[in-house]
């Protein structure tokens, strides 16, 4: 079901004392994505995926449906210097048990910001929502691969970079969940004839199984474990990540937050024994910014049933504000 904006969620301080055009914050400038202003391009697109069914079938902890707009309070504050528009697209809300159609309902309003010209930013939801916000992103290339006549071959390589301390590789035989979305995705890549370019940084040994090494290796997929991303290897990982980025036209960036430390995100579903620092994961975000590839952006699995003080939704809107200014600004 979706669910419009509920702007009242955006308020916070206003600085009187300074210039106004130095001292914005989030929601002063936020607007409701509506059909006077939803084809503005060069804009950035709040999407919020309220849904942890995927994180029940995978028997996690379930509350994140109620992240996003958790998130969207944590949002508000945060000072605001990029000269694009910022709109609020409402809520993807999963009804019941209905998961699939929360991924169609997910993928509609992704496919619509993007044929906007816009930068949709999800905000979860369990992981299970990197599905339908692939299925948005390939119903966008298909759509203007059919106006302009492309063939097979030209359409663009989608690279997908997820931070997370699991593949999400899992089988789906039982249905999607939130360990299945990048299994879903190769799935559709082998029936669509397309590459299936997967990076996946911060994966623990500790919570994956050898099953879902040895598929990740069959995927060809590229990956580097959460004990080779410390500040000393740093360099390796950014190599690492350039060869990968260099190799694909269009990035899809999906966070699940518990490729962090528990101590710096306790709020998630699943939370990291070991993790990867902040002053790891904040450069290769901005280099994945940097790239001008950057098509599509979501943060999954912020629960905030298991927050504490709101730890993590500061962290989560630290690296909105990162993931935004870096893209926008471009």
């Amino acid at each position: 079901m979706y669910q419009a904006a509920e702007m009242s969620l955006w308020t916070g301080r206003i600085d009187t004392e300074e210039p106004a055009e130095l001292s914005y914050r989030l929601h002063q400038v936020v607007q409701s994505l509506s059909p006077v202003n939803e084809q503005q391009s060069d804009a950035l697109a709040l999407i919020g995926f309220c849904c942890d069914e995927g994180v029940r079938r995978n028997r996690g902890r379930v509350g994140a449906r109620k992240g996003p707009d958790r998130l969207r309070r944590a949002l508000a504050n945060l000072p605001w210097a990029a000269d694009r528009p910022l709109y609020d697209a409402g809520n993807v809300i999963c009804l019941g048990h209905d998961l699939e159609q929360a991924h169609l309902e997910l993928a509609e309003r992704v496919c619509h910001c993007l044929s906007a010209g816009q930068l949709p930013f999800v905000l979860g939801g369990g992981h299970e929502m990197a599905y339908g916000s692939w299925l948005g992103l390939i119903n966008h290339q298909q759509s203007l691969a059919q106006s302009q006549s492309w063939v097979q071959a030209e359409l663009p390589r989608i690279g997908i970079i997820n931070f997370d301390a699991h593949f999400d590789l899992r089988l789906d035989s039982e249905g999607g969940s939130s360990g299945t979305p990048f299994y879903q995705i190769a799935q559709q890549c082998q029936a669509l004839a397309i590459p299936f370019n997967y990076c996946c940084l911060g994966v623990s040994k500790t919570a994956n199984t050898a099953a879902l090494f040895q598929r990740a290796d069959s995927l060809g997929v590229s990956y580097r474990r959460d004990a080779e991303m410390t500040l000393l290897q740093l360099e390796q990982t950014l190599q690492q990540l350039q060869l990968f980025i260099d190799d694909c036209d269009l990035i899809y960036l999906s966070i699940d937050l518990d490729v962090l430390p528990a101590s710096v995100a306790p709020g998630v579903s699943a939370p990291a024994a070991r993790g990867v620092g902040l002053e790891v994961l904040e450069p290769l975000i901005q280099q994945i910014t940097q790239s001008g590839k950057l098509k599509l952006a979501d943060i999954a699995e912020y629960n905030p049933e298991f927050d504490i003080d709101q730890q993590t939704a500061r962290v989560v809107a630290r690296l909105f504000h990162l993931i935004a200014n870096g893209a926008l600004r471009r």
